[in-house]
């Protein structure tokens, strides 16, 4: 699983020119599903989310997590993040989840983030999706569990 993690002034997905998912100071995470994910891959970057300290405190260090600063998380899966580049010059995608497999963890994973007390919205899986942020920093992460 990977995620690629953005601290945002505000967020937002788009499908079909509405609007499906908002917020304002947070995180959007763009997350990538691999065949092999599973509850493990879930819970640990799930966890490693919500406590990360990527927000500013007081003396401009990063020092505060999602929940400190009371930020909100949109989740847009984002297949391509698991594509291989190594080679040629276009992506292989024989690392990532089915599509049924990769909505069934994208799904179980906005769901242990909402167990942990998160204001979560989503994107919707497979579709055709615009995200429009502000990136606040810049300041972007990349896990991969």
């Amino acid at each position: 699983m990977i995620g690629l993690i953005q601290r945002v002034s505000e967020a937002n997905v788009t499908v079909d020119n509405n609007i499906i998912g908002e917020i304002g100071h947070g995180m959007l995470v763009l997350l990538g599903v691999e065949k092999d994910d599973g509850d493990a891959e879930i819970e640990k970057l799930a966890n490693k989310l919500c406590r990360y300290r990527m927000f500013s405190d007081s003396d401009g260090k990063m020092n505060l997590n999602i929940e400190q600063v009371e930020g909100e998380i949109l989740v847009v899966s984002q297949f391509t993040l698991v594509a291989d580049t190594q080679k040629g010059n276009r992506p292989g995608f024989s690392r990532g989840a089915s599509p049924a497999h990769g909505e069934d963890i994208y799904s179980r994973f906005v769901g242990a983030l909402k167990q942990k007390g998160m204001r979560v919205q989503t994107g919707e899986f497979g579709a055709d999706m615009k995200v429009g942020l502000i990136n606040d920093g810049p300041v972007t992460f990349q896990f991969h569990v």
